[in-house]
């Protein structure tokens, strides 16, 4: 994974920021809600239809990721109260992993693509 070599714990499990990160991020829905944000969609709406996720789905990643600081809520109407979602600086770091993500995708994982 890297130039260091991690230790084996034999009789537990390994101490890994992957295994950490993935708590987070490692979902389905988690990801798309992600994607989304990175493409400039910040409103519940549009974000549920670009993702295809179930509201109420939808509603638990969203407070997911706010609660873990990767996204914060900003009111943009206020009668009839309305609220967006944004990046925050944690949730723009993982641009670059969804980015590689997605060039591994189009490489071994689209079917249409891996057939041209």
């Amino acid at each position: 994974m890297g130039h260091e070599i991690e230790s084996t714990n034999l009789g537990a499990p390994r101490v890994c920021s992957i295994a950490d990160a993935l708590q987070v991020v490692g979902d389905r829905w988690t990801l798309l809600v992600l994607r989304e944000l990175g493409f400039g969609v910040h409103r519940f709406k549009d974000i549920q239809i670009n993702t295809g996720a179930p509201r109420e789905t939808l509603t638990l990643r969203l407070r997911k990721l706010e609660e873990a600081g990767l996204i914060e809520r900003s009111q943009y109407l206020e009668h009839p109260p309305r609220e967006e979602y944004l990046l925050t600086a944690a949730g723009r770091d993982i641009s670059p992993v969804l980015a590689a993500l997605r060039r591994w995708g189009e490489r071994h994982a689209t079917p249409a693509l891996r057939s041209s």
